[in-house]
Order: C-alpha cells, then structure tokens, then sequence
C-alpha cells in the first residue's frame, strides 16, 4: 500500500497519449491551407480569416456523433465516425450560406488505444481535406474511471464564414416558393438508439449479418458516412438561387424544416415524391414503428432540403441531377404538412 503510484497505475498511459498526438502531427498538416497559422503542440490553433472578403461573418457550430459510435465499437471499425463528424458539423452552417474555414476535433476515451485514435482522427482529417477546411487543433482525453473499455465520444467544432449580404436567415422565404429535396446517404447520425434497438432486438442481428434487402452487412449500412453537401450547394450560393436550407437530422422534416422558416409560413412536403430507401422500410416494419414517428425521428432519405424561387425549382433540380427532386412547397400557416403520411 505504500508503493509510490504512477498515473498509468491509475489508469492513464502518458507515453501512449504523447506517441498518439505526435501520430497526429501529419494529419494536421494534411489538411492545412495558406491560413493555417499553427502547428501541433500549440495551446490555440491560429488561423487568418481569408483575404477578399469584404463584410465577413463567422459562423460556428459543435455536435457529435450520438451513439452511432456503438456501431464502431461492435464492429472494430473506426474511420468513418469522424468523416460523419465533419459532414454533419458542416451542413449544420452551409445552412446560413458559410463555407468551412477550420475544425476542432474532441476525443475522449476509457484508455487510448493509439490504433482506434488514428482511425478516428484519420477519418476527422479525410472529411476535412474533402470539405477544404483546416483541421487546426484538438483535444484528446483519457478518463479510465469514466467510459468503458473500448468506448469512446467524439465531438467537433467548426468555424466558417459567409459574407454579410449573402447570410441564409429565412427572411427571403415566400409563400409559394418550391422545396428542393437532396437525398441523404442513410441513417446519416439520427435516431441510432431506435436503430439498434430494431436492428439488434427486434432483428435479431449482429454487425456482420447481411441487413434484409441489401447487398451488405448490417455494420455496412448503419455506418454509411453521412454525407456533406458542400460541393452540390456551393455553386447554388455562388449564383444566389437558394433562399433558406435546412439540414434534415434529429426532428426529421418537421423538426428541422420550420427552424428556418419566417413566423407565419409552413411548408407542404409531398411524401409521394420519393421512395424512401430500404434501411428505413425495414427498420419500420421490424420495429412496428407508426409512420409518423418515423418521420419524426429519421431523415427517411432526405438529407437536405432547399427554399428556392418558383422560377427557380426546375434549373436547381437539374443542377443537382439525380440526387434531388421536388419535395413540395411554401406555404401560409406553420408548422410542415407531410401529405401521405399516416
């Protein structure tokens, strides 16, 4: 009892955390632009706001993965949990109008394992490379007394910006204008302790059983990155034809839709206008989930919705090609009208 203590005695691997961070450094310096003004081991990330802007306005958001990170544990695969991170961070401000200047990553866990952090963060400094955005810093903590064996949590921080004069807040938005749908890549990270409830207790599945109606494992459908939407919508900014977006996550359509809406209109969304891919149909039959709270709680397919002028709805849609559609209109009330849904 009175042997002198080491913090790796009581759980914490300094060493291990250190070789971790060092493995970092190349990851950092991947994603880095003419902007990063810092490197690893800085106690802030600096970075200088673009040049040629001539009313710039930042734009941050933070969120995490949910317990869409149960998925990675059960199945020993941990690159893609952080490309959902970025994704999901960056839809939340293209929103407004902002393009993704830099990232934050926060990484928790039991007892680090130098290869699931790599993975992780990998997939952190993939997603960023693939958004144009700096992944400028982080943070990586070991709390053996607070998550399990072989848990983790992630969350992200991002920062972007959009001119003044070109801020998507709703105020645009007019009765009669058209909803432009963007379909989603599955689950996205939404409405996961429904999922494997179904999956796992209903189902009656483990991660690497084939997933009813897909040419794919359960893990390889529950894990499907959820999807940026950066490189389709930018070019719609840029020339000005969307009037409000709304990214399509936890609430669903009626949850997320009104949030960028001006008091006093509502949409009419029609439910007919697509067909809503498999992993939802199965999850609702399996589970005897009611249509409603389907749509309350899932993306059902449509990952992103745009506000666009009537005139405008058909040059969109052929912009986008085949993934997007029209998904219904604005209208005076509030509140979204799911037309089909039981």
């Amino acid at each position: 009892m009175n042997d002198p203590l080491t913090y790796k005695d009581a759980g914490v691997d300094l060493d291990a955390a250190e070789r971790a961070k060092r493995s970092f450094a190349s990851l950092l310096d991947a994603s880095g632009d003419a902007n990063t003004l810092s490197g690893l081991g800085a106690f802030g990330g600096l970075y200088a706001v673009p040049e040629g802007l001539s009313r710039p306005v930042l734009v941050a958001s933070a969120d995490g993965v949910g317990t869409k990170l149960k998925l990675a544990f059960l199945s020993g695969r941990h690159d893609t949990v952080g490309r959902d991170l970025v994704n999901h961070c960056v839809n939340d401000i293209l929103v407004q109008g902002a393009t993704p200047l830099f990232f934050l990553d926060y990484l928790a866990t039991g007892q680090l394992d130098e290869g699931v952090a790599a993975q992780v963060v990998g997939g952190v400094s993939w997603a960023c490379r693939e958004n144009g955005c700096a992944l400028l810093g982080g943070e990586t903590a070991e709390m053996p007394d607070f998550y399990g064996v072989g848990e983790y949590d992630l969350a992200g921080f991002v920062v972007g910006v959009v001119e003044r004069d070109r801020i998507l807040d709703g105020s645009a938005v007019r009765p009669g204008d058209r909803l432009v749908a963007i379909r989603s890549s599955g689950v996205h990270t939404n409405g996961f302790t429904l999922a494997r409830t179904i999956v796992f207790e209903r189902m009656g599945l483990r991660v690497g059983d084939p997933f009813p109606g897909e040419p794919a494992s359960v893990a390889d459908v529950l894990l499907r990155v959820h999807r940026s939407y950066l490189g389709l919508v930018r070019p719609l900014l840029a020339d000005g034809a969307i009037r409000a977006m709304a990214h399509v996550t936890g609430g669903g359509i009626e949850g997320n839709l009104p949030r960028v809406l001006p008091e006093g209109l509502g949409a009419h969304i029609d439910c007919g206008s697509w067909t809503v891919p498999n992993v939802f149909r199965q999850l609702e039959s399996a589970g005897g989930v009611e249509p409603a709270e389907m749509y309350r709680v899932f993306n059902m397919g449509v990952g992103m919705i745009l506000v666009v002028a009537p005139d405008r709805e058909a040059s969109v849609c052929a912009a986008l090609g085949d993934e997007a559609w029209p998904l219904g209109e604005i209208v005076r009330g509030s509140g979204v009208e799911l037309a089909g849904v039981g």
